[in-house]
């Protein structure tokens, strides 16, 4: 162990997208003259580029890849089947992680001299005291900051299901490990995680099986567009067990079984693989937080101010760890500019209204601000329309008609507080809606504003016009 305490201008916990962010910001600030410590155990960049966005979009693009030739949607083409190797994509996304990492992360950080990476696990001695220590809880070092940046992210939960543990599963940290496509899957939990793992084996192959035990999909979004992902994914061959929960799992002679219980009774159903998505918890058990005086809430989420501070002075959060309904990439990336401009003078708050979430399912989901359900319970009233894109022409050249965008607006004002969109490429249209809700645009603001013709994101002006006129009796491009 080292015996002397280093002292550092700025000490962050953690090593992914918030504290990378928050890293880069306060190098800036300093230009480069502010110490700066870095603590974590796990591979550089956290969650998002290791075993998160990154290895779920390839993993997607490659099944979509698959999957469309095979499933043409216009008249003359017809359907052509793709060859493909389950392993080499897999070799493929893990060499694509590595260089993604390496690239973003590691070669990043280089530039920074003024940043010292520990590796280990870091834990509150005091408010300005961070020990570190090895997996076996063996002290390391031991450094103190003024400042004190927590980000140390989250890990995927597992329910307390009886022989689950001993049946075994994978989850969204250990999917990208294997290299041989299951023949069948059932995934606990149809949240965005389970929906994107399961379209993309399923499109590559594998018969899917979601256990939910909501009685929607998506629940942070419309309930229209949960509907309609449901009818899809359908469509495509995947089936739902919705008011459902898994009461036992057990190892049989050819794979697995769950024992389902629903509302018709005991089901049981057989699988080669189980896959858990039933959500992810933040890593802050470990870091002995009361010794600092910062709040967690109940599910051990640290609680912060919209400047990211947390209930201690001198440390902040940001990320995955901190309480709040969104958790995102971009999110906690956001956060750490945040926390650290808060830190050195520079006041900042974050805006969790306009911060946009999305699932890259096909079609694409994708929203921003309030439902029609949030707005109405806080107002008593709101004022929403949906569109469907079988009324838009570009929508119905590609065949891919089955998507909704729906608008929510405070019929005081007509402003705009919400956008939901469930189309191709909603992930790049929702930025409209979050200008729109940020800025407190009008629907007014979005039909005077030109819109290309024929395009998906014409939808949003179409929709907004739906307040206004019946779209039935309107012709192309009437302003």
């Amino acid at each position: 162990m080292d015996s002397e305490i280093q002292k550092f201008d700025l000490i962050i916990l953690g090593k992914g997208a918030a504290a990378f962010s928050a890293a880069i910001k306060a190098s800036e600030i300093s230009n480069g003259e502010m110490k700066i410590a870095m603590i974590g155990s796990g591979p550089l960049g956290g969650t998002c580029v290791n075993v998160g966005c990154v290895p779920s979009k390839y993993l997607l693009e490659a099944s979509h890849a698959v999957y469309r030739p095979e499933h043409p949607r216009m008249a003359g083409v017809f359907e052509t089947p793709v060859k493909h190797d389950f392993s080499k994509i897999m070799k493929g996304l893990r060499d694509y992680v590595n260089h993604a990492r390496d690239v973003k992360y590691a070669s990043v950080i280089e530039n920074y001299q003024n940043v010292k990476i520990f590796k280990g696990l870091g834990k509150f001695v005091d408010r300005k005291t961070i020990m570190i220590t090895d997996a076996d809880g063996n002290e390391l070092s031991r450094i103190s900051g003024s400042n004190i940046l927590i980000a140390t992210g989250s890990t995927p939960t597992s329910p307390n299901i009886e022989g689950l543990s001993e049946t075994g599963f994978l989850t969204s940290d250990t999917l990208w490990e294997i290299d041989k496509l299951p023949e069948s899957v059932a995934i606990i939990g149809g949240g965005a995680i389970g929906l994107e793992m399961g379209q993309a084996l399923q499109h590559l192959g594998s018969k899917i099986v979601i256990i939910e035990a909501l009685d929607t999909l998506l629940p942070q979004s419309e309930p229209e567009i949960g509907a309609s992902l449901k009818a899809v994914l359908e469509g495509e061959g995947m089936k739902f067990y919705l008011r459902a929960r898994v009461n036992a799992v057990k190892k049989t002679a050819n794979g697995k079984s769950l024992e389902v219980i629903t509302h018709n009774g005991k089901e049981s159903i057989d699988v080669k693989e189980i896959i858990v998505a039933t959500g992810r918890k933040p890593n802050t058990d470990k870091l002995n937080l009361e010794s600092a005086g910062v709040k967690k809430d109940s599910r051990g989420l640290i609680i912060t101010s919209t400047k990211m501070k947390t209930s201690a002075p001198g440390i902040y959060a940001a990320g995955d760890c901190v309480s709040k309904k969104l958790f995102l990439e971009t999110l906690a990336a956001r956060e750490g500019v945040i926390a650290v401009s808060n830190m050195f003078g520079e006041e900042s708050e974050i805006d969790y209204e306009s911060s946009t979430w999305a699932v890259f399912t096909s079609p694409q989901i994708a929203g921003v601000g309030m439902t029609e359900n949030e707005f109405s319970r806080k107002n008593g009233a709101c004022s929403c329309r949906v569109f469907s894109l079988s009324n838009l022409t570009k929508a119905s050249i590609m065949g891919e008609t089955e998507g909704v965008i729906k608008i929510t607006v405070d019929p005081g004002d007509n402003r705009i507080v919400g956008m939901h969109i469930m189309a191709p490429n909603a992930t790049d249209i929702i930025t409209e809606g979050a200008y729109a809700v940020k800025n407190g645009y009008t629907i007014d603001d979005i039909i005077s504003t030109s819109h290309i013709f024929p395009s998906i994101s014409e939808g949003v002006k179409l929709a907004a016009q739906s307040f206004i006129r019946d779209l039935s009796k309107m012709a192309c491009c009437v302003e």
